[in-house]
């Protein structure tokens, strides 16, 4: 356990820190999630992506996710999206 008092005080904002991350994280993947379950059930996928996309750039800016992470999932779930609305047109 932490001895010195900055220690302690670095400890339970390290706690905060991480609290708020998991918070962060659990929003993002369910919106990542809402998304997908719009994709199957043919809701209204562009406007869930809108809303994960801006969760997961704020994420990466707050330094919660990689940038390369948040760019990579993006891009996956627009491809899921294009996919499946090309797959309808035809």
């Amino acid at each position: 356990m932490a001895t010195t008092q900055s220690a302690k005080k670095r400890h339970r904002q390290s706690l905060g820190r991480r609290a708020r991350n998991r918070a962060v994280r659990t929003r993002l993947r369910s919106a990542v999630k809402k998304v997908l379950t719009a994709v199957a059930e043919k809701g209204d996928a562009a406007s869930a992506l809108r809303g994960a996309v801006k969760l997961l750039d704020k994420a990466a800016a707050r330094g919660v996710i990689h940038r390369n992470n948040a760019s990579r999932k993006a891009a996956r779930l627009a491809r899921r999206i294009h996919k499946e609305s090309a797959a309808k047109k035809a």
